[in-house]
């Protein structure tokens, strides 16, 4: 059965990545600076899809009526010459009735239909043969949902980003060393070169792809709070570039300030879930495979929590 971390022990401040910026639009004397700054950014985070109205919601999302959506964030290794693949895939669900979120990692390995391309492969290969929209189409697939948003994270420029609000401090459970940087075990601090090694590890982690994850969740947790510090402020400008320059979403700015608004209380109740499968070689290829019983108590949860059961 699946492991269900509560958010008193793995908290994932407020429900999207990118609302740590609506933090500072209230800013006192910076408050025009810091908002023209802030829209700027948000413009050039903005990446429409070309997609369908999917076939698993009725009626649209309206932000505004506080109806239950979902979103994809996608953590995607780019390197030059390369479209990468999205080594981390996590869904959240948010339900402002019950005033919580349901946050789900797909491991990089599960085996499922590729939406759009014919085959069943690892499902983060989605992202490399079709882009955002085939991942999108993958997941709705796989979880029998709708996916309503979507936001993109390019790692390796994610240091960047580190860099800017000068480095983060995290507490490291797993004593490893990787790329000639050794982690010790307990608190450790880390500049944009050392997070990226430090969230891409996973061979030498007994939990594999979960630690990784894990690992990389951290990072983007303790961003977001030194961000969100006031003593951060003094240089915004290079916080938003940072995040402008490797974040995409198809939210909008007004997306963003409803989400804001409305739905900021249910991150403060948030229960991670993550898929139980069974490690299997087929054509001496790794995959996790998920029964389909597992897939079916994941995607009635899901639903349960969309209001669409």
């Amino acid at each position: 059965m699946a492991n269900r971390v509560s958010t008193k022990k793995r908290k994932w401040p407020k429900v999207l990545g990118i609302i740590l910026l609506a933090l500072f639009i209230g800013a006192g004397a910076y408050a025009y600076s810091i908002y023209t700054s802030l829209t700027k950014a948000v413009d050039t985070m903005h990446q429409p899809i070309d997609r369908e109205k999917s076939d698993k919601r009725d009626e649209e999302v309206v932000l505004e009526k506080k109806v239950p959506f979902s979103i994809l964030m996608l953590g995607v290794d780019e390197r030059e010459g390369d479209r990468g693949r999205s080594d981390t895939m996590i869904v959240l669900t948010v339900n402002p009735n019950l005033n919580s979120v349901k946050m789900l990692s797909i491991p990089r390995d599960t085996r499922t239909e590729i939406i759009g391309n014919g085959t069943t492969d690892k499902i983060n290969h989605a992202y490399a043969f079709g882009g955002v929209e085939m991942s999108l189409d993958t997941v709705e697939n796989l979880l029998d949902i709708p996916i309503d948003y979507y936001m993109q994270i390019n790692m390796e420029g994610f240091s960047d980003i580190v860099d800017t609000v000068g480095g983060v401090t995290v507490q490291n459970d797993l004593d490893f060393t990787y790329e000639g940087v050794h982690f010790p075990e307990g608190e450790v601090t880390l500049n944009g070169e050392r997070a990226l090694k430090y969230s891409r590890m996973r061979y030498e982690d007994p939990r594999g792809d979960f630690g990784r994850q894990q690992r990389q969740r951290q990072i983007i947790q303790a961003v977001i709070k030194k961000g969100a510090s006031l003593s951060s402020l003094t240089k915004y400008d290079e916080v938003f570039e940072a995040l402008g320059n490797n974040v995409k979403t198809n939210l909008v700015f007004s997306e963003m300030v409803d989400i804001q608004k409305n739905y900021k209380e249910a991150a403060k109740n948030m229960e991670q879930l993550t898929v139980s499968g069974t490690g299997t070689k087929i054509d001496s290829i790794y995959y996790l495979v998920l029964s389909d019983e597992e897939k079916q108590r994941i995607q009635t949860e899901l639903k349960n929590h969309l209001e669409l059961q």
